[in-house]
């Protein structure tokens, strides 16, 4: 296992990395990849909506009270993020994916930028902003409206409430994604940690997952997180201009390889 490395952005290095050093490879998306876009994060100036604060309305007990008020709040939230656009960092993770078979991108995002960008072997382990799930008969749908005055979405199969299908705050993960996800992680040979804050449980413990499994874990953020210190490589700055620059000299070193 190679030695940590602390990399800025006057040094883009792979550390001689090639392609096929990576695969299995896992990578996990957090809030600041999508920042990077203009989406706005639930912490910070952007957590702010109406005077509510976004934690006091994404969660089961504020749509049980006022689903009215909950859903002109998350058609606020569609109306911004349809105005923002995949960034590069967004757009090499969908690259990486066409060269590398064995891929899985776990994102703790719900925006769905990750699907514009062109990626595919996707978990959205947080759910999508861009789904709605009945609260009785749990029947799903696309659901694309952005207007804030919009009235509350109906089941078309039960007549019951529509909720949007995000995890929200006090609610479980689903199970099934877990499972897949924690499989993913211990299977791993290389992770890469992006725009993760690595406070949300229990998604940050995937990286611990996969360095107990053996793998080699990147890191790539503008500031160190709680799991910098286990990184065997971190790329200090935003993704969309680290992982770019990493990328193309990870292909340079399997070009040169061959």
């Amino acid at each position: 296992m190679p030695q940590s490395t602390r990399i800025s952005p006057s040094g883009i290095s792979p550390s001689g990395i090639s392609l096929a050093d990576l695969e299995p490879l896992v990578v996990l998306t957090g809030a600041g990849i999508s920042a990077e876009s203009g989406v706005p994060t639930f912490r910070g100036e952007g957590g702010i909506w109406q005077s509510h604060r976004a934690e006091d309305l994404a969660t089961p007990f504020a749509f049980e009270r006022n689903p009215e008020l909950v859903w002109e709040f998350y058609n606020w939230r569609r109306n911004l993020i349809a105005q923002c656009s995949p960034n590069p960092g967004h757009l090499t993770l969908a690259q990486m994916e066409i060269v590398i078979k064995d891929f899985l991108l776990i994102t703790q995002n719900v925006d769905g930028l990750h699907h514009v960008a062109g990626s595919i072997n996707i978990l959205e382990i947080h759910g999508s902003i861009w789904q709605i799930k009945c609260t009785i008969c749990g029947e799903i749908r696309i659901y694309r409206q952005t207007d804030e005055a919009s009235t509350v979405p109906m089941c078309q199969v039960c007549g019951e409430l529509m909720r949007p299908d995000v995890v929200w705050f006090g609610e479980m993960l689903d199970q099934e994604k877990l499972n897949q996800a924690f499989e993913s992680a211990a299977r791993a040979n290389t992770m890469l940690v992006i725009g993760t804050s690595a406070l949300v449980q229990p998604v940050n413990t995937l990286p611990l997952i996969a360095k107990e499994a053996g793998a080699r874990l990147i890191e790539i953020n503008p500031s160190p997180t709680p799991l910098s210190p286990i990184m065997d490589m971190r790329l200090s700055g935003p993704s969309g201009e680290m992982l770019p620059g990493w990328w193309d000299e990870v292909k340079k070193v399997s070009l040169n390889s061959n």
